[in-house]
């Protein structure tokens, strides 16, 4: 793929992670078309705003069931 080819995909990718970070699925994308690329799912991202207005976008971790289980009998 071309240096021009690979730029244009960036910014497509970056185009929809945008999207993605405002809770909303991108226009003619489904769900399994965004994790065959690798993307999370509307409401995995969160978008925080700096104080000098620079926007980040970060990924929320995953939950997990609390895995501590007590067999001790009572």
């Amino acid at each position: 793929m071309c240096w021009a080819c690979e730029d244009a995909e960036r910014e497509r990718i970056w185009g929809l992670v945008d999207i993605i970070s405002t809770g909303q699925m991108p226009a003619g994308y489904s769900a399994d078309d965004l994790r065959a690329m690798g993307l999370p799912q509307p409401g995995e991202l969160f978008r925080e705003e700096q104080p000098d207005g620079t926007i980040l976008i970060r990924q929320r971790a995953p939950k997990k069931p609390n895995a501590f289980a007590c067999d001790a009998p009572e």
